[in-house]
């Protein structure tokens, strides 16, 4: 479990310092999107304020957070001008509204910190909605930005692994993190089938267009 655990850090580390790397260089990520993560990030380490696991763990949950709103911060701050504001107008109150409610009805424990454990838990799953939508929309996407959603696609394939062998060796399942990761991985199926088929026609060219025939 520890393994899977490195290599879902890991990969998310990768795609964070992708992302920075695109935000340097122009227009091309849903700031809607990282608003979501942020808000994903928020609610799920909210225990930091209420119990203690470890050093790495706290860390860890820290530097997540950090990243998050440094990420917004340069989207909607530093780079603001080259911001692609135009083509990012998913309609956040689409995902939001269901989200909250589904949170109060399907949960673990009617606490606060329980409720909104699950809020993040189903808010990650559609977090990348407005990034598609936005790709969906201008027809196409720079590569870097397929490599940073091909490193999300693969932190979520790490949880899904990380879970099937949590319920062979424990026989643990957590029901709520398993259909929203199903349900996350569906949305990304789609596009890993096109950046594995075409993504290698597109390199050094600096744009593909994963949306369009």
């Amino acid at each position: 479990r520890g393994g899977a655990f490195i290599l879902q850090m890991r990969s998310v580390g990768l795609g964070l310092a992708i992302l920075a790397g695109k935000l340097a260089r122009g227009p091309g990520i849903s700031g809607k999107s990282q608003i979501l993560f942020a808000l994903v990030f928020t609610t799920r380490y909210l225990d930091l304020f209420t119990s203690f696991i470890s050093v790495y763990n706290t860390v860890m949950k820290v530097v997540f957070l950090l990243c998050a709103y440094v990420t917004v911060y340069m989207i909607y701050g530093k780079f603001r001008k080259t911001f692609d504001s135009e083509n990012d107008t998913f309609r956040l109150e689409f995902l939001l509204v269901p989200v909250i409610g589904l949170s109060f009805l399907e949960n673990y424990s009617f606490t606060p910190l329980e409720i909104l454990w699950t809020f993040s838990i189903y808010l990650e799953s559609v977090a990348i909605l407005p990034q598609l939508f936005m790709i969906s929309k201008t027809g196409e996407a720079e590569t870097i930005t397929t490599h940073y959603l091909f490193f999300l696609g693969l932190y979520r394939a790490l949880y899904l692994a990380n879970w099937i062998r949590r319920y062979q060796t424990e026989n643990f399942y957590d029901q709520i993190a398993v259909v929203s990761g199903v349900v996350q991985t569906i949305f990304y199926c789609d596009f890993f089938y096109l950046y594995v088929t075409k993504g290698s026609s597109v390199a050094g060219t600096g744009r593909c267009h994963p949306f369009t025939s």
